[in-house]
């Protein structure tokens, strides 16, 4: 009877190691990612008297997460393991579009509605594409980056849309490393920005002159 029991003793012993290891190697720690706000504008832009409200930008389910979207296929989703943005992309891209459009220094004021500011307008962020691709026909781990966002502009005294238009980037990644993709995600959505912040306040400041 002693042996019986000895070998079950070390089976136990045994299953509670491999049970330890699954539970480190789950625990290993995840690399966070954080992205920029776009910074250099066209000096020439007018200068505004209003007031931009930035609202939530809306998203797929695939995009609306803190994990960082691959496609392999056109019609399949996966993400990059062990590795997350520090938010959920929607509030990311609308926290970075609030101080790109500060960051022009063309906007007296702008902010978010959960801040009680008075909007004299509306930025409305639908995020179109926001994830990694892997090139047709790619021989290499490279891939590429697809941001498109599309931005509605809305006079808040009047709920009418006075302006609508996608903007898009593509950039490739050196690699399918979770740096080199996030690098490539940060200038996607730089570039990306900069188009839209640029043609909203333009497009603002001509729907003001004609009030």
């Amino acid at each position: 009877m002693k042996r019986p029991l000895a070998t079950l003793a070390l089976s136990t012993m045994l299953a509670g190691c491999a049970g330890l290891a699954s539970l480190n190697q789950a625990s290993q720690p995840t690399e966070l990612f954080v992205l920029t706000p776009k910074s250099t504008f066209d000096p020439g832009l007018p200068k505004l008297r209003d007031q931009i409200v930035v609202e939530t930008p809306t998203a797929t389910a695939s995009v609306n997460t803190d994990q960082i979207a691959v496609q392999p296929t056109p019609l399949q989703v996966q993400y990059l393991p062990d590795a997350r943005w520090v938010d959920r992309a929607p509030l990311i891209v609308q926290a970075l579009l609030i101080e790109s459009f500060e960051n022009s220094g063309k906007v007296p004021a702008v902010g978010s509605s959960t801040i009680g500011l008075r909007a004299d307008y509306l930025i409305v962020t639908d995020i179109r594409e926001f994830q990694a691709t892997v090139p047709v026909g790619a021989l290499s781990e490279a891939l590429q980056i697809d941001v498109r966002l599309n931005i509605k502009i809305i006079d808040a005294f009047t709920d009418r849309i006075i302006g609508s238009r996608s903007f898009e980037e593509f950039v490739a990644s050196p690699t399918d490393a979770a740096p080199d993709v996030a690098g490539a995600f940060d200038e996607a959505l730089g570039d990306t920005m900069r188009d839209a912040v640029e043609w909203s306040i333009r497009q603002i400041a001509r729907h003001a002159r004609g009030r």
